[in-house]
């Protein structure tokens, strides 16, 4: 392959990079469906591709298909058992970030949610919000009517209205600040000031650091507070599980504020908020190592300042 040849594609790799992400809420999948991608392009007859651009995204965009269609028939990834990988904020896989949409695409709530979309549900909502593609282009890449994409964009917006309230945009510093009191409350133990600090509608989704066959699922205000209050409440037994006292640091992942705790400088564990109002509207908790091995790479060229606890 020619070197223009490799430099086209190097020029669409981040893209295609958010755009796997996005539908595959994996960052090493999102990386081997780029890669396959590649393979694909080094194999291709070049001089027959009239938009380099569009047919690296058709393909790109097809190739992870494959993998949840695959996943789905493993039962790999059901939802209600599997969680998305978190990011950094900066990390180049987040992708655009100009829009509300954007940035919302890329949040963990709404990641989470598209597990419970079909496939093509999944490619029709990301193409569209995340990406801006109109129906026409969506339905070349994915080989479907416009008016599929337009009634699969439909569907996909319903079930994402009846199972995610779309918080309102909130200052990061803000948000932040509401998270460090949130912090506060859920280390001291006082339970009141963590109900105070939740909207009525508050959820909140752990993986139990893969000690569960499936996420367990807190809502109402009393029980959420009561999680947390218990998951933040410091053991021996948890200290020997995490690998030693960790510390812990606010940094921003996905576009929310997020505790992250730290052993050694490596990340055992994250948990992401959505802040609406003031108040903490959902809560991810993430500790399966392997859904953090990007983010502990990252991590490590990461300046985090000061941590909010030194010692837990």
């Amino acid at each position: 392959m020619d070197s223009a040849a490799v430099d086209r594609f190097e020029a669409s790799r981040g893209r295609l990079a958010s755009l796997a992400y996005r539908l595959l809420g994996s960052a090493a999948d999102a990386e081997d469906a780029v890669q396959d991608t590649f393979l694909r392009w080094q194999a291709a007859d070049r001089d027959r591709i009239e938009v380099p651009e569009a047919w690296l995204t058709k393909v790109a965009t097809n190739l992870c298909l494959d993998r949840l269609r695959s996943a789905q028939a493993r039962h790999e990834r059901a939802a209600g058992t599997w969680l998305p990988e978190p990011l950094l904020d900066g990390d180049p896989m987040l992708g655009p970030a100009d829009t509300f949409e954007q940035r919302e695409s890329v949040s963990l709530a709404v990641l989470t949610l598209l597990e419970r979309l079909s496939p093509v549900e999944r490619a029709v909502y990301v193409l569209r919000e995340a990406f801006a593609y109109s129906h026409a282009e969506i339905a070349e890449i994915l080989d479907i009517t416009e008016s599929a994409s337009q009634q699969h964009a439909h569907r996909a917006r319903i079930r994402a209205a009846t199972d995610h309230r779309r918080t309102h945009e909130t200052n990061l510093a803000a948000a932040r600040r509401v998270v460090e009191e949130f912090l506060a409350a859920a280390t001291s133990g006082r339970t009141e000031r963590l109900v105070a600090l939740l909207t009525d509608e508050v959820t909140a989704v752990s993986d139990g650091a893969g000690l569960a066959k499936r996420l367990l699922r807190y809502t109402t205000r009393e029980r959420v507070a009561t999680f947390v209050r218990a998951g933040f409440k410091p053991t021996p037994a948890k200290r020997r599980l995490a690998g030693g006292s960790l510390a812990m640091y606010i940094a921003s992942v996905n576009g929310s504020p997020a505790v992250l705790a730290v052993v050694d400088g490596r990340v055992v564990g994250v948990v992401a908020f959505q802040v609406s109002d003031g108040r903490v509207a959902s809560l991810h908790g993430i500790a399966v190592a392997d859904r953090l091995t990007r983010l502990n790479n990252v991590w490590q060229r990461y300046e985090p300042g000061a941590p909010v606890i030194s010692a837990w």
